[in-house]
């Protein structure tokens, strides 16, 4: 099963307040008691229930007829998760979630999108593409989102959720979902969807999520009058706490490099990385935006020194995260305000 690289998470059994309620609402509503990303978290319990309250709002309580939008479809988010995972190279979030497309019923797109192929339905091969384009600002397929206004707060606070939990998980949990690595196995996904099919099936009530936040704020416009916007609101928050432990030098580096990012993965010779002896923190932060999966223990060995803990490394990585995050939210509430006001003249 996954591990935790860097971290000791609080696990259920010694969970309380807001944590404990959260996990119960993960038991309830995904099926999956303690998926490891969230629970990498745990050591900053505002920002698991915050990370878990857009998971919920957008992923699992975005469809039917919640947000009065005619019904957006588990599959057609579980494809915006995929999607997302594979533009950030996330292992563990893309087994994770070609399980979930199984849970579905939907075995055949599990495994072709898996393969490197595209759904045999046009519309779900455009919302695969979208959600893997929304990784990189210039990205053609974003310039007119294929779904409607009414789907925007699903499938985007989807695609923000991921780009946030991607990066958590590839920064503080190893890669595999299962033990041995069994999810490499087409039966073994399959079966472990299966178990998660009446998980999938169940009408979630919108809006549950937001009693484990403070003062929830309206949030982002392409999200109003649904609880994905006081979701992401939330996040954010807590995430931009992470900057506190950070220098105003480093803050700006780190800061000035993600809004200059183009959204490619950087070279293996990466010059503007800052160096591990000289800028831990600033290191640290970046690789969280840009590529998590370069962590290693000598770089985390170089920052968590004393005074700081797990909850300092985990708000740190989810600083870097959300860094990243911001900027490609800024770019898909441009081209989202932007379509719809064509479509609208």
């Amino acid at each position: 099963m996954a591990t935790f690289r860097y971290t000791d998470p609080v696990l259920p059994k010694s969970a309380t307040g807001r944590t404990a309620e959260a996990y119960a609402q993960m038991a309830d509503d995904f099926g999956i008691a303690e998926p490891a990303p969230l629970v990498a978290l745990t050591p900053a319990p505002e920002l698991f229930t915050a990370a878990w309250a857009l998971l919920r709002e957008s992923l699992i309580a975005g469809g039917d007829d919640a947000f009065g939008s005619g019904g957006t479809t588990r599959t057609e988010r579980e494809l915006v998760a995929l999607g997302v995972s594979l533009a950030n190279r996330c292992p563990f979030c893309v087994n994770a979630h070609t399980m979930m497309l199984h849970a579905t019923g939907d075995h055949r797109v599990a495994e072709r999108v898996l393969r490197g192929e595209q759904p045999d339905d046009p519309d779900q091969a455009r919302l695969l593409a979208w959600s893997r384009a929304t990784r990189t600002p210039r990205a053609p397929e974003l310039a007119r989102p294929p779904f409607p206004r009414a789907h925007a707060p699903a499938h985007i606070g989807t695609a923000l959720s991921f780009h946030f939990i991607n990066r958590v998980a590839s920064s503080l949990i190893t890669e595999s979902v299962l033990p041995c690595n069994a999810q490499r196995f087409r039966a073994v996904r399959s079966l472990g969807g299966r178990s998660l099919h009446k998980a999938v099936r169940r009408t979630s009530t919108p809006g549950d999520a937001l009693s484990l936040i403070d003062d929830p704020q309206p949030g982002p416009s392409w999200a109003a009058g649904t609880p994905v916007g006081p979701a992401y609101a939330a996040l954010r928050a807590a995430a931009t706490k992470g900057a506190g432990l950070l220098d105003e030098a480093d803050r700006t580096l780190v800061e000035a490099t993600v809004a200059a990012w183009d959204g490619e993965h950087p070279p293996l010779a990466w010059n503007a990385l800052p160096d591990r002896a000289e800028r831990p923190g600033a290191r640290l932060a970046l690789l969280a935006a840009l590529a998590p999966y370069r962590i290693t223990d000598e770089d985390v060995a170089a920052w968590k020194k004393p005074p700081f803990s797990d909850h300092c490394l985990v708000h740190l990585i989810a600083f870097g995260a959300f860094t990243a995050v911001d900027r490609i939210e800024s770019t898909l509430a441009a081209h989202h305000h932007t379509h719809h006001a064509k479509e609208a003249s």
